[in-house]
C-alpha cells in the first residue's frame, strides 16, 4: 500500500471522541460540544456559545497500527477587527501517552469580532487537513487533541492502517469547570492548557466545562455536571463574575449555594468536588469590574472600571469572592465531607506572578498554564489531597 495514495478513509463518529458531552450533525461532518443539547438552549449569548463549541479538551481516541494519519476538517478561526491574526490552531498528536507530533489546519471560516461594537462577520472558507507522517508501524493507541482556539467541523479520518476506538483506559474522569483560564486562554496547544497538563500529572481522563467568559454560575451548567459521569468534580468559581460585574454580594452567596446544590444532585452525591477561588490578578484584587479592554499600549490589556470605595456596599472583588467562598465551603463540609476548598492562590499567587505576570493582566501564557497544572497537581492529586488515588 502507498501512504500517500491509499488511504483508508474512516467517518469520524461519536465513539471515537473524548471530552466532548455532545456532538451535532452538520453539512460538513461531526461538530463536537462541550454542553449538551438541552443546556445550549438555555445559553443567553454569543460568547458562551462560541465558547462552549471550542473544543478544548476533545481529543479523537483510537488504536491503529497506521503510519501516516489525516484529519480533514473544518476549522471557524476568531480575529478581532483591527488585529492580526491569531496563529492557526493546534492538533497535538499524543501516541501512547506521549505528545509525539503537532499540526494545524489553513483555511476555513473565519469569524470577525468587533470589541468596540460585539459586531460579529463570518467568513466561509474551504476545510483543510491536519497530516501526520512517519509513525511507529506498530499497535498504538492515538490520540488526536483538537484546537481549544478553534471551533472544529470534524469530516473524515484517512490512515494506511485500519482504525478501532480504543478500548476504555480504566482512569478515573475528572470534570473540571472555569473561566478562560481553564478554557485554555493564551496556551501555545490543546495539551498545553493547566487542566490537560494536571490531568496527565493525576493519569486522569479530562472532561473540560472551562468556558471563556463563561463561568457565571449559570445553573444549565451545573445541571449538564450533575448529569456527566464523572469520578471527580471541581469548580474554579469567582473571576468572570468579578469582570463582569454580573452580581453582588448578597447575590453570590446563594447562587453559589444553588451550584453546589445541583452538582450533589443524584450520580454526585458523594463525589469528591473541590471549589476553587480566583488566581492572584492584581487588577481585581480589591478593584470591583467591569473589565474593559486597553490598547493604549499597543497589545491588547485589561484595566478594571469599578470604584474599590464600593465594596463596602457589596460590589465584588476577588478577596471578596475568596472570603465568601471559604465559609460556604467550610459550612457545608460539616455535612458534606466530599467537598473540598482551594484557595486559586495556591496555583497562581504572588511568588508565582513575580516570576511569572499575566501578559494581559488577566490571562497567563503557556509557562504560567505549567505553573498553574504543578500546582494544582501537587493539592489535589498527591498523597492526602481531595483527588489522590486509593491505595491498598
Amino acid at each position: 500500500m502507498n501512504p500517500e495514495r491509499d488511504l483508508i478513509t474512516t467517518p469520524v463518529t461519536e465513539d471515537l471522541l473524548r471530552g466532548a458531552a455532545d456532538v451535532e450533525r452538520t453539512a460538513h461532518g461531526l461538530l463536537p460540544h462541550r454542553l449538551p443539547a438541552r443546556a445550549r438552549l438555555r445559553i443567553p449569548d454569543d460568547q458562551l456559545a462560541t465558547a462552549e463549541a471550542r473544543p478544548s479538551g476533545v481529543r479523537l481516541v483510537f488504536r491503529t497500527r497506521a503510519t501516516v494519519i489525516e484529519l480533514d476538517a473544518l476549522p471557524t478561526k476568531r480575529v478581532y477587527r483591527g488585529f492580526p491574526a491569531s496563529p492557526d490552531g493546534v492538533y497535538d498528536l499524543v501516541v501512547d501517552g506521549v505528545l509525539t507530533a503537532r499540526a494545524t489546519v489553513p483555511g476555513g471560516r473565519v469569524r470577525t469580532l468587533d470589541l468596540a461594537t460585539q459586531a460579529v462577520e463570518l467568513e466561509e472558507g474551504p476545510p483543510g487537513t491536519a497530516r501526520f507522517a512517519d509513525l511507529p508501524a506498530r499497535e498504538k493507541d492515538v490520540e488526536i487533541w483538537l484546537p481549544h482556539t478553534e471551533i472544529t467541523e470534524l469530516i473524515a479520518l484517512r490512515t494506511d492502517a485500519p482504525v478501532a476506538p480504543a478500548p476504555d483506559s480504566g482512569r478515573r474522569v475528572w470534570l473540571h469547570h472555569g473561566s478562560s483560564i481553564s478554557h485554555g486562554s493564551d496556551a501555545e496547544r490543546p495539551t498545553g492548557t493547566w487542566p490537560a497538563l494536571a490531568a496527565a500529572r493525576g493519569v486522569v481522563d479530562l472532561v473540560n466545562m472551562g468556558f471563556s467568559g463563561s463561568a457565571l454560575l449559570d445553573p444549565f451548567t451545573a445541571r449538564a455536571m450533575r448529569d456527566t459521569p464523572a469520578d471527580l468534580l471541581s469548580v474554579k468559581i469567582g473571576i468572570n463574575i468579578v469582570n463582569l460585574d454580573v452580581m453582588r454580594l448578597r447575590a453570590f452567596g446563594p447562587a453559589v449555594h444553588g451550584f453546589l446544590d445541583i452538582l450533589r444532585e443524584g450520580r454526585h452525591a458523594a463525589t469528591p468536588l473541590l471549589v476553587v477561588s480566583p488566581l492572584l490578578c492584581p487588577i481585581q484584587e480589591d478593584t470591583p469590574g467591569p473589565l474593559a479592554t486597553d490598547f493604549s499600549t499597543g497589545t491588547l490589556r485589561f484595566r478594571a472600571l469599578g470604584d474599590p470605595a464600593e465594596r463596602a456596599a457589596g460590589r465584588l472583588t476577588l478577596n471578596a469572592v475568596r472570603e465568601a467562598l471559604a465559609g460556604i465551603v467550610a459550612q457545608r463540609a460539616a455535612e458534606d465531607p466530599h467537598l473540598h476548598y482551594l484557595d486559586g492562590r495556591g496555583l497562581y499567587g504572588p511568588a508565582d506572578h513575580a516570576e511569572l505576570p499575566l501578559p494581559d493582566d488577566l490571562h497567563p501564557d503557556s509557562a504560567g498554564h505549567v505553573r498553574i497544572a504543578e500546582n494544582f497537581a501537587r493539592h489535589a492529586f498527591a498523597a492526602g489531597g481531595p483527588f489522590a488515588a486509593a491505595t491498598g
